[in-house]
């Protein structure tokens, strides 16, 4: 099937979305079947302790959960404060929180403490900017110290739509903001599959026919991926995730090879829910070829929505790279 589909369903009876493009698996969203919270869940948090030497600060979240603020700046133990959740902590680990909490919609987003009525700098005709900015200041005249995006997805939309959806978010964040309490507890919880999925991934065909997934996820426990005549295998350790690219074609063919895991990569590691430090053992190739490698490596994840730094060589002639944390191992879900 060519185009793009987002398939809504679920895996082991927990809400799961998938996004297919021309009949192959691009993107994955399963939903964690643990109370460990999820990113964007915000918290009224308690500080508990600093830590001398790393600027940061231990925040207790309630239910016995501890989190990770990483700049106590400002903080003193016992103060409250909100926060959100901004990635995903190995067990046993704090919890990585943010004090610049956002409260984000499918149109919108409204910034707390950030006044201001923007659009996202893609909308480029001037027309249609003026005609959102004029919805939005008419849904929420009064902002009070705080301010709204219009997102991408808001190009074209019709004014009842995008004015129930600004009300909407904007009601939630003042009742959040509004909070009196003192006791650290969850305020709000992250979005589920179905709800990130709709607010992020665009297209209109939408089914909910999940065998077509299912037929695919299981390429996903393979650690091997084959393209053409070069392999890559995805190994992620506790430390670090190694990629090995391995190819039977010398000379040129290690070039090929590792501009095709270049093009692959962020893909496989978007399915794979893989985030933390990253090793590439590239196939042979001379270090003239080097630049072109880093430039289609840049190119890839230029598209790609997490995050991503290209640290550079090593020694040794990996590459490393790091990649925010804003999945659960797949591997985990499955």
């Amino acid at each position: 099937m060519n185009g793009t589909q987002i398939i809504l369903g679920e895996h082991k009876g927990r809400r799961a979305a998938a996004r297919m493009v021309d009949g192959q698996l691009d993107d994955l969203l399963i939903d964690a079947g643990d109370d460990r919270p999820g990113i964007g869940a915000i918290f009224r948090a308690i500080c508990d302790r600093p830590i001398k030497g790393q600027g940061g600060m231990f925040l207790k979240l309630g239910a016995g959960l501890t989190g990770w603020h990483r700049n106590a700046k400002g903080l003193a133990p016992g103060q409250t404060m909100l926060v959100q959740v901004t990635g995903h902590a190995e067990p046993g680990k704090a919890v990585p929180v943010t004090d610049r909490v956002l409260f984000k919609s499918r149109y919108c987003i409204v910034t707390p403490r950030a006044p201001g009525l923007n659009v996202a700098r893609s909308l480029t005709d001037d027309v249609e900017r003026d005609r959102l900015l004029e919805i939005a200041n008419d849904a929420v005249p009064e902002r009070d110290g705080h301010g709204i995006i219009l997102r991408t997805a808001c190009e074209g939309i019709d004014e009842e739509t995008l004015v129930d959806d600004l009300t909407q978010t904007w009601g939630l964040a003042m009742q959040v903001l509004g909070d009196e309490g003192s006791v650290a507890d969850l305020l709000l919880d992250g979005p589920d599959a179905h709800t990130l999925a709709w607010r992020e991934w665009d297209g209109d065909d939408i089914s909910e026919n999940w065998d077509t997934v299912e037929d695919q996820l299981d390429t996903l426990r393979d650690t091997a991926v084959a393209i053409g005549p070069a392999t890559f295998f995805i190994e992620p350790t506790r430390a670090l995730t190694a990629v090995d690219v391995n190819t039977p074609e010398g000379g040129a063919g290690g070039l090929k090879a590792n501009l095709a895991l270049a093009r692959a990569l962020p893909r496989q590691l978007r399915l794979r829910g893989i985030g933390g430090q990253i090793v590439l053992d590239l196939a042979p190739m001379s270090k003239k070829d080097r630049k072109a490698f880093e430039s289609a490596l840049r190119g890839a994840f230029r598209a790609d929505s997490i995050e991503t730094s290209l640290i550079g060589w090593t020694p040794l002639g990996h590459f490393e790279l790091t990649r925010r944390r804003e999945r659960r191992p797949t591997e985990e879900l499955l």
